[in-house]
């Protein structure tokens, strides 16, 4: 995963089985004025499009069924690796948009989503800044949601360890540690859960706080919490 300078448009890879829907995609995107989103690589296999340049996306926007395989599982094992995962799908359902938040997909939108809500989503995302669309909202009816991953890397943060230490502790599918870069990810889109809410937490102390009154973290778990330790 990177990030685009300033000023560049955020880059995209397109995981999508449809011609009619990746045309249309990009399409949207030559639309926009500003240009702020470009489309680097697109296909239907996970391995083939993250394979080549779209490795380097900012965003992966992945459609949950290609080649009539549904491929919900997928996106934990993308989060882990550190992308930013925008789910772009007619599978609308409460429960399969809280499957794939609690997976650690960024943002959920459906196909009968407008240009400019695609737009500014994939933006918002590529910028870490918390942004809720209608299906996540309906999908989202109890709360706040982290996933598995966001969890265990905030009661390490809370635990006092830095972004290396919680990296080292946790582990991808094939058994090697996720990056420094991916622990951060995790623990910035728990933040952006919560100011997508209305209740931002800016510090880790007001973070810790709002796990706690949400349940999401229990107190004896964290009992070497240092409030200001890196």
């Amino acid at each position: 995963m990177a990030s685009s300078p300033l000023g560049e448009p955020v880059r995209i890879a397109l995981i999508e089985d449809t011609d009619v829907v990746i045309e249309g995609v990009r399409a949207w995107l030559a639309a926009d004025p500003a240009g702020r989103v470009a489309v680097v690589a697109t296909g239907s296999s996970i391995e083939d499009v993250l394979a080549g340049p779209g490795a380097s996306a900012d965003v992966v926007v992945l459609d949950l069924e290609l080649d009539g395989v549904m491929v919900t599982d997928r996106v934990a094992e993308l989060s882990d690796l550190g992308y930013r995962v925008v789910v772009f799908s007619v599978h609308v359902k409460p429960l399969v948009v809280q499957a794939v938040m609690n997976a650690g997909a960024c943002a959920f939108l459906d196909k009968r989503t407008e240009r400019e809500q695609f737009v500014d989503t994939v933006v918002a995302v590529a910028q870490d800044s918390p942004y809720v669309t209608p299906s996540m909202a309906g999908g989202l009816l109890q709360g706040v949601q982290l996933s598995d991953r966001e969890r265990q890397a905030l009661q390490y943060l809370f635990q006092g360890m830095d972004q290396a230490s919680i990296a080292r502790r946790l582990r991808k599918s094939d058994g090697q540690p996720v990056s420094a870069t991916t622990v951060k990810t995790y623990i910035e889109r728990a933040r952006a859960k919560f100011a997508a809410a209305g209740r931002n937490c800016k510090s880790n102390f007001a973070l810790l706080a709002r796990c706690v009154e949400d349940g999401l973290i229990r107190p004896e778990e964290i009992d070497d919490y240092r409030p200001g330790a890196s």
